[in-house]
């Protein structure tokens, strides 16, 4: 039996990871599902406690030293509590297997739980910008603030900041986009407090102006990052293709697999953290059905090999070696059939 432009697309299989553990182990970089949700989960609890703790005390402190600056910071601290729990929500039905109704899985709920804080993060950001500036056109109405707000500031800054370096490993090691968001968010809440600590010290030196101004730059960051992550989250719902490295990758590892003569039509897409891959691999037209057929699983299963990818469709093309091959052979398709694009 000969070809005749057949294409093969393999069902997805269940994805396993030799030697990995139900949960990550410190160090190593957590790839299977499992570890990917407990390890998030577990993140994600700790910066509730941490906000819960910080939109407290930042919160009460402000109110009492009379601190503009520390109350829009309470406020994103406040944004943080929230997107902690859109995360948890998010992660929990992301982690769900594929279904009838969902047959690539449910990875893009992180994608839309990633557009949701970018929204979040945005509107925040103008709530204090509004607040500030009405401090602003009515200056006399700024009033000195009592140290007690430095010394919250201070201790959020550094609060803030070993958070995010927690977060960040932990969504390094995992590879989560969504928890990356999450984790620069913590970051930007602790640049918030290093510029609410130096507008609450600028006040208290007698620049009482300063205080607003903080909040001001705080709502501005604020505002930036939450277009930054919305505006990512939006790409990656439209299938936007995945990184050059990546897809050069992918094409490296399928040419390598014995038989496949060339590729085109080389297709990446994101989904949620993961990447699903559409290629036109070309096989010696002579071949057997199932000799072909072998090539393409061979060549499927080395793309799949990566952490990130989660489906691979090959479609084969028979073509014929019209003179030796060379580094770069020249390919021609076989008499009567067709080379599809």
């Amino acid at each position: 039996m000969r070809w005749a432009g057949k294409a093969s697309s393999d069902a997805m299989p269940d994805r396993q990871v030799a030697g990995a553990s139900d949960a990550p182990v410190v160090g190593e970089t957590a790839t299977n599902a499992e570890a990917r949700h407990i390890a998030g989960r577990r993140s994600t609890l700790v910066s509730v406690v941490v906000n819960v703790a910080l939109t407290a005390a930042q919160g009460v402190v402000g109110v009492l030293a009379g601190s503009q600056a520390l109350i829009a910071d309470a406020m994103h601290s406040l944004s943080d509590l929230i997107s902690d729990f859109v995360v948890l929500f998010a992660g929990h039905h992301s982690h769900k297997d594929a279904d009838t109704d969902h047959p690539y899985g449910h990875q893009r709920f992180e994608t839309a739980a990633s557009l949701a804080l970018g929204a979040l993060l945005l509107a925040v950001g103008v709530g204090m910008l509004w607040s500030a500036v009405g401090k602003i056109q009515h200056p006399e109405g700024v009033q000195p603030v009592k140290l007690v707000a430095l010394w919250m500031a201070l201790v959020a800054l550094a609060g803030k900041e070993l958070l995010f370096r927690y977060m960040l490993h932990v969504a390094e090691r995992v590879r989560s986009s969504m928890l990356v968001a999450n984790a620069w968010h913590a970051r930007s809440d602790a640049a918030s407090s290093l510029v609410v600590a130096l507008g609450i010290g600028g006040n208290l030196l007698g620049y009482h102006v300063l205080d607003p101004v903080a909040a001001i730059v705080v709502g501005l960051m604020v505002a930036k990052m939450g277009l930054q992550f919305g505006w990512n989250a939006l790409g990656d719902l439209m299938d936007r293709a995945a990184d050059d490295e990546t897809v050069a990758n992918l094409r490296d590892v399928m040419l390598a697999t014995p038989g496949v003569l060339g590729l085109h039509d080389l297709k990446t897409r994101k989904m949620g953290d993961m990447v699903l891959v559409d290629v036109h691999l070309e096989i010696q037209a002579d071949l057997t059905v199932e000799a072909g057929h072998a090539i393409a699983t061979e060549a499927r299963r080395r793309a799949m090999q990566r952490d990130d990818v989660l489906n691979v469709m090959t479609h084969v093309d028979p073509v014929r070696v019209a003179a030796r091959p060379t580094a770069a052979p020249d390919l021609a398709p076989a008499p009567g059939m067709s080379e599809m694009s």
